[in-house]
This record gives structure tokens, C-alpha cells and sequence, in this order.
């Protein structure tokens, strides 16, 4: 299949990125990273999660970052959003996208959610259903696509099924994630020839962490497949919570470094991009981990 001339990135910094900072992210702070992201270009910034503040502290005041957003009309604010208590929250907020989730090992599912899989599918259903029913767009994600802090390697059948109930159950696109970044390039590809069988290409997304240095390697493998939408945070923001080890999500920055040199359009600016990460890293007193982001900084 012929790589996409275009690339949406989505970008899951102030969400994926900063939930698993140990420092508290004030609400201003927040919403300032957003605003700034939007204004490199990016179409998508998913802004925060209505999930319990006893287990991601940092995600406490989402409410409060959505309704201080100064909304643009072409940009999607998606908040993450576990049941229908954080779907009642999302929409009292004025959210008008969500994304829900699922696992693809019963481990990580019970680690991540407190339940099995197929009770995972069943809350996001009567999540979806409440949603569509408000005219909410829907994302899915799976997590641990391609390995599993616990239980090691993945059935691609098993998420293949997943993804096609998500589908079933209303999302308009459905993001792969590789949460612990254990994926290699053959095993992206195949990831994407399988669940390809069940869900189309076009409503199918990457968001691949780097924890081994893989994740450009694998968004390349997986453009190869066609695939043209890439989940990515700024600075390389991120971990997770339930996955010891596992580092952010591949760079904005580094991406975009990638799609620019490929003459892929994405429609985002480099300089404000730079600006964007600059931002957050001097709250967080650190450097950024995208190695496009201090190359750039030393020219």
C-alpha cells in the first residue's frame, strides 16, 4: 500500500502525557500547553480525563481545563472517559468528543480498570450508547497491543475482535497502543494486516510509546500499511500508571521531524511545536525527550 501524502497527528500530551507526572500540573499551566499546541496546528489535542482523582490525582480539575479552553471550530478537544459517572462529567463540562478504552490481556485489563475485558467492553457500551445519544464522536483504544507488562506477548486475534467491537459500538476511529513500546517494525505491520481484516485503515490509529527506541521504526512500518493517523505527545510526555518501565508516547516533535522529511502535509509548525514543549519542559524544570526537539534547540 502507498504511504498517505497526509498524516492527522493527534496529539496526547496534556492527557496521556501528563498524567503520570508526579508534580502537580496547575489548571492554567494546562491549559496554556493546549492553547499553544493548537496554535502549531495540530487538529486533535486530547485535554484531559473525567477518571477518578484517588487513582490519576492529575486529571482532577479536566473540567475545569475543557471549559477554560478558548475552543476553536476546527479543533477536536477529546476527554478520555471510563463510565458513564465520567461520561455525566464530560458532558456537564460541554465535552462534545470522548475516547473510551479497553485492554488486550485480561491482566493489564484488571490492573488498569478493575475488570475483565468483556466487562470493560460492557461499560464502554453503556458509555457509547449514553454518547451517541447525546450526538457525541466516539475514539476507542486498546492498550497493550503489542506486548503486556504481565503477560508478555499479545493474541493480535484477540484485538482484532476488540477493535471490531468498538467499532460495533460506535467509535469513529480506533487507536493501537503499544503502551509498554515493546513493538518492533515486522510485528507492527502484522498488528495492522490483521486488525485491518475487521476494522478499515482509515478508522484505524497508532499510538506507539518508545520506550526501546522503536517508536519512529514502527510508525514508519505502519504508514507503510497506510495507515494516516499517529497518536503522539509533545516532548515525549508520559508513561503509564500501570506499566512500570514504559516511557512516553514517540515525540510530536520527533514525528513531525519524520513526516516533514518524508513531504507528508500534517499542516503543523514545526517552530510553535518547539515552542509548545519548551513550555511544559520549564514547568517541569527538565529536558525535553524529544531528541528532534533539542537537536532543533542547539542549531
Amino acid at each position: 500500500m502507498t504511504i498517505p501524502a497526509s498524516v492527522k497527528i493527534v496529539e496526547v500530551g496534556p492527557r496521556d502525557g501528563l498524567q503520570n507526572e508526579a508534580q502537580s500540573v496547575p489548571t492554567e499551566i494546562k491549559i496554556g500547553l493546549i492553547e499553544k499546541l493548537v496554535d502549531a496546528g495540530l487538529p486533535v489535542v486530547e485535554s484531559g480525563a473525567f477518571v477518578s482523582p484517588k487513582w490519576v490525582p492529575q486529571m482532577a480539575a479536566s473540567g475545569e481545563v475543557f471549559e477554560g479552553i478558548k475552543k476553536r471550530a476546527h479543533v477536536a478537544y477529546p476527554m478520555l472517559v471510563p463510565n458513564l459517572k465520567g461520561l455525566d462529567a464530560a458532558l456537564e463540562a460541554g465535552v462534545r468528543e470522548i475516547a473510551g478504552f479497553a485492554a488486550a490481556t485480561e491482566t493489564f485489563s484488571q490492573k488498569n480498570t478493575n475488570c475483565s475485558i468483556k466487562e470493560s467492553l460492557e461499560r464502554f457500551r453503556q458509555v457509547s450508547e449514553k454518547a451517541r445519544a447525546e450526538n457525541l464522536k466516539i475514539r476507542g483504544y486498546i492498550s497493550c497491543v503489542l506486548g503486556c507488562p504481565y503477560e508478555g506477548e499479545v493474541s493480535i486475534d484477540i484485538i482484532a475482535d476488540i477493535a471490531a467491537q468498538l467499532l460495533d459500538q460506535g467509535c469513529y476511529e480506533i487507536s493501537l497502543g503499544d503502551t509498554i513500546g515493546v513493538g518492533t517494525p515486522a510485528k507492527a505491520q502484522a498488528l495492522i494486516e490483521r486488525v485491518s481484516k475487521t476494522v478499515p485503515i482509515p478508522q484505524l490509529a497508532a499510538h506507539f510509546h518508545d520506550t526501546y527506541g522503536q517508536g519512529l521504526a514502527n510508525l514508519h512500518a505502519v504508514l507503510e500499511c497506510g495507515i494516516s493517523v499517529i497518536d503522539s505527545s509533545v516532548a515525549g510526555l508520559g508513561g503509564c500508571p500501570y506499566a512500570k518501565g514504559a516511557s512516553g508516547n514517540v515525540a510530536t516533535e520527533d514525528v513531525l521531524y519524520m513526516l516533514d522529511g518524508m513531504d507528508i502535509e500534517t499542516g503543523v509548525d514545526m517552530q510553535k511545536l518547539l515552542e509548545a514543549g519548551q513550555y511544559i519542559n520549564d514547568f517541569l524544570g527538565r529536558e525535553s525527550a524529544s531528541r528532534a526537539a533539542l537537536a532543533l534547540g542547539n542549531l
